[in-house]
Parts: structure tokens; C-alpha cells; sequence
């Protein structure tokens, strides 16, 4: 049975369901439009990183205050633009460790640049790697000969498991970690015990057993690193052999939105690049490297679109490292970085190197997009609200959100509402069945239904989005929420986005 009540303007429906009874208040909604910013402001997760490294023979601890120059707008190292920063890019080069274990001391390193890390805001992107020197020489590359300088497989899955109890204390601080370990730079490539697939040697391409390696690495990685984190691999083809296996084409498929964010190794193996908008096929990443029944070619076609698919779902970052493809790699209307961040999802990228590339954005006028559009930039559009609600009763809003950005947020959070008492400042929060990290590029559209508590006291409630970590030890840090793109929206001390409204709980 249905029965519509119309009294002062307040209407209820009453819908039974078993013996449990909801009541849905229906009211004239409330309907705002909300001013947009073009403000550049920092946000967890995103944009431009800071650079640094470290050796394990000589270690150079993080510091605190440089860490607290970086989160403010300030010039990027050797460039020509500024850039806010809430996140380190940390290489960790464990060249005494080639042949052994690693010591508490050198763990206790690695934590304590964590702790300086967390006290800071920041969260790192960190990368384990053997050396980070090219010897120049008499080899057909050149610029860079063999030996390399790496460590063989055994003891790079006993560093791994050695690593795995930091990883996972510290798994609050660390957006992402990128697969390193094997080659020069830990790219992957210029190795001494994985496979040589430079010009350097005649084969100049992987053997089957060389993928095996590859892929008991990044096994052992995905172990070591807890799974609501994602590890940034090199080259696309890297995902599909370890999800497909060895004999898989640059054909495979890429993930579909079902499998996306389901925490199997499938949906947490993104992408670094580290020649981004380099070459045709930026320095080899799009090159189909064989196998021991086929040839090393070229799949710049296929691969790219393998990792435009693919790389929605998954956290995807690097840095520029040539200037040689201008004008490719400028600003539009003659370039398409922009173009190829956004159909890539570009989330961050180094603002240390290689700034003869990003100091043409600067001049060529587009930094500034580049700036607010790397990873996730949500903009509210307009909201409706009911004006009042019954504590204990269940109430709709709708909001409409831009995300103008290049790509989703790739680690999870909550999304909550927050209901603040006017009078005496007591807040409720309800948290709202959405996942944040499916707010892709484009519009996004909330519509949720939630309940006010039963214990809610009658009055009047502001109200307010906030999108905090998911982690218990930051979750209530603001420098950790995500910030609207709105005017007059931001509270900066909570990190809570006003909603600019206003609920009275009778």
C-alpha cells in the first residue's frame, strides 16, 4: 500500500519491504552551482615528483626541510616553472649489496626516510636498482658497455624478501613502487643477468628463460608489496608476458572495467615511462622484445594501444628524457603531449629531468594545463540537496563532477559526507558507496541514498565531501584529502570541501 501525504510542503513515502519500514523524505531539493577554480594547488598522489637518490655505501637520509621547501610552489630543479609537489621519487642504489644480504642498518635507512616521508605529507614512489652509471666504452652502443653492474636473480628475490616487512609497515606513505631492480637505472634492460636485448649483443632480443626471470621478479614484488598498491613496470609488454605468459602476442588484451581495482596482480601492474614523448616509440618502450621461437620488432602500433586501454585502470607515470622528437613532444597545436598524457593517464611525472623537454612547455603555454590536469582534478558542477531530513530517515542529494583531469586517482578512498552542527560544531560522518578511483576523466554523477543516524540531534548541519587516505594513521591529516577545484570550497584545517548548504535534522 502506498499513501502520498502532502502537509506544509513535506511530503513522505512510505514503502514497506518485510517487516522493516524507510522513510525517504521528498522535498523540494535545495540546488546549487558551484564557482570553478583555475587555481593550481598541491593534491595527495598526483602531479609533478620530486627526484632523489641515494647510495647504500654512502647514504644520504631524507630531510625534513627540504621536504617542507618542496610542498610549496617553488621553482623545479634546473627549470623554468614552478610546481607544487606531494610526491618523492626515491632511488635507492644498493651497490655494495650485489653479493649479499642487506644489513638492519641499510632497512632501518630505508624506514626512517618513511617516517621523515609521513611527518612531511609526502608519499614516495620509491625504485631499487644495482647502479645508476653508464660506463661508456668499446661496444656498439657506445655511450654504454657491458658490464653493467646489476645483480643476478638470486640475490634480487632474497633483497626483495628482505625488503618486504618495510613495504608493507609502510605502505600508508607509498603511492606506488616501481619494479626497478634489474639493469642500468633498474629500466629492465641494460642487464648482465636478465637478458641483454641492446645492440650491445648479436641476439639483441629476450629468450624465454629471460622472461621467466622477469617475471619471478616482479612475482616476488607484488608479494612483497601489500595488495591495495600497485607496481609501475617499464615496458607494456612486461604486463602481458607475466599475466599471459611467455608465448603471449603484443595483442593481448587489455583489462576491462570489471577487472579493474580487484587487487590481482592484473590490475595492479601499471606503467613508468621513462622516455615519455621521446621517439616514434619512445626509446624501444613500444617494441615487441621476442621470445626464443621469435624475433625482436616493432609493435609502436599495438602496444600503445594495449597501454591507452589498459593504463585507465592502472597508476601510469615517468619522466621526458630527450628533446629530440620537437615537435612531437611541444605544446598543441603542434605537439601532443597533452594529447598523449591524457590518452595515457598520466597521473605524475619528474620535474627534475629532462627540463630541456618540460621547459618547452612552459614557453609553449601549456605548463600551466599540465600542471592541474596530471592524475585527477575534480570540479563540482552544480548539487541538490533536500533542505531537511528526519533523524534515523534515509535522504537522496545529487552531485555533478568534472573530472578534468588526466586520469583517476589509482589507490582507494573513501568518500564521505560530513554533518556538522552549526551550533555546536559535533560532526557526523557517512561514508557513500562510490569508488573514487572509478571517477574517470569526464563527467561523474553522484546520486547516492544514506541514512541519517537515529542518535543525530535535531538542528541546523552543514555539510561538507571529504575524501580522506584510506590508511588509519593519516586518514584525518588534511595535506592526505583530496581538494576540489571549486572557489570557496576548500577547509584547509579538516580538509573537508563545503558543500555550501545547509541540513536541518528535525
Amino acid at each position: 500500500m502506498k499513501t502520498n501525504i502532502v502537509l506544509a510542503g513535506l511530503s513522505f513515502l512510505l514503502v514497506y519491504c518485510g517487516k522493516k519500514q524507510n522513510v525517504v523524505a521528498q522535498v523540494t531539493p535545495v540546488s546549487i552551482s558551484y564557482a570553478r577554480s583555475t587555481a593550481d594547488f598541491p593534491n595527495p598522489e598526483r602531479g609533478f615528483y620530486r627526484f632523489s637518490s641515494t647510495k647504500a655505501s654512502q647514504p644520504v637520509a631524507l630531510r625534513r626541510d627540504q621536504l617542507d621547501e618542496w610542498k610549496k610552489e617553488t621553482l623545479a630543479e634546473g627549470g623554468n616553472y614552478k610546481v607544487f609537489s606531494t610526491l618523492i621519487f626515491r632511488y635507492y642504489e644498493l651497490d655494495i649489496f650485489k653479493d649479499q644480504s642487506l644489513t638492519p642498518a641499510f632497512l632501518a635507512t630505508v624506514t626512517n626516510d618513511f617516517k621523515t616521508v609521513r611527518e612531511a605529507g609526502f608519499k614516495m614512489i620509491p625504485r631499487f636498482t644495482y647502479t645508476l652509471t653508464q660506463k661508456a666504452g668499446n661496444c656498439p652502443e657506445g655511450f654504454i658497455c657491458p658490464p653493467y653492474g646489476d645483480a643476478p636473480k638470486t640475490i634480487v628475490l632474497q633483497h626483495i624478501a628482505e625488503l618486504k616487512s618495510v613495504l608493507q609497515a609502510n605502505a600508508d606513505v607509498i603511492a606506488a613502487v616501481q619494479m626497478g631492480f634489474i639493469g642500468v637505472w633498474g629500466e629492465q634492460y641494460y642487464t648482465d643477468y636478465f637478458g641483454d636485448a641492446s645492440q650491445n649483443t648479436t641476439t639483441q632480443k629476450l629468450t624465454d628463460a629471460n622472461w621467466q626471470d622477469r617475471i619471478d621478479v616482479l612475482r616476488a614484488l607484488l608479494d612483497a608489496v601489500p595488495k591495495d598498491r600497485m607496481i609501475q613496470v617499464r615496458y607494456p609488454q612486461i604486463k602481458q608476458r607475466y599475466v599471459y605468459g611467455i608465448k603471449a602476442g603484443v595483442n593481448a588484451a587489455a583489462m576491462t572495467p570489471e577487472e579493474a581495482f580487484s587487487e590481482t596482480d592484473k590490475a595492479r601492474i601499471g606503467y613508468h615511462n621513462d622516455c615519455f614523448m621521446a621517439s616514434t616509440n619512445d626509446y624501444g618502450t613500444y617494441e615487441d622484445y621476442g621470445n626464443s621461437s621469435s624475433p625482436r620488432q616493432d609493435a609502436n602500433t599495438v602496444l600503445r594501444e594495449f597501454k591507452r586501454n589498459d593504463s585507465r585502470y592502472v597508476v601510469v607515470g615517468g619522466e621526458t628524457c630527450s628533446d629530440d622528437y620537437s615537435p612531437q613532444n611541444d605544446c598543441e597545436p603542434n605537439g601532443r603531449v597533452q594529447t598523449e598524457m591524457r590518452e595515457l593517464h598520466y597521473s605524475f611525472l619528474n620535474c627534475a629531468y629532462n627540463n630541456k623537454v618540460n621547459d618547452d612547455w612552459q614557453t609553449g603555454g601549456c605548463m600551466d594545463n599540465i600542471r592541474k590536469n596530471l592524475g585527477y582534478r575534480f570540479v563540482l558542477k552544480t548539487g541538490s540537496f533536500p533542505p531537511a531530513a528526519k533523524s534515523g530517515s534515509a535522504i537522496n542529494f545529487k552531485l555533478e563532477i568534472e573530472n578534468e583531469g588526466y586520469a583517476s586517482p589509482y589507490n582507494k578512498r573513501p568518500v564521505i559526507l560530513v554533518l556538522r552542527n552549526k551550533a555546536d560544531g559535533q560532526e557526523q560522518k557517512i561514508e557513500l558507496a562510490t569508488d573514487v578511483r572509478k571517477w574517470y576523466t569526464g563527467s561523474v554523477s553522484l546520486n547516492p541514498e544514506v541514512t541519517i543516524p537515529a542518535d543525530v540531534k535535531k538542528g541546523s548541519y552543514d555539510l561538507f565531501l571529504f575524501l580522506p587516505d584510506q590508511s588509519a594513521s593519516i586518514s584525518s591529516r588534511p595535506e592526505y584529502a583530496i581538494r576540489l577545484a571549486n572557489d570557496k570550497v576548500w577547509e584547509p584545517v579538516t580538509g573537508y570541501n563545503k558543500l555550501n548548504t545547509v541540513l536541518e535534522v528535525e
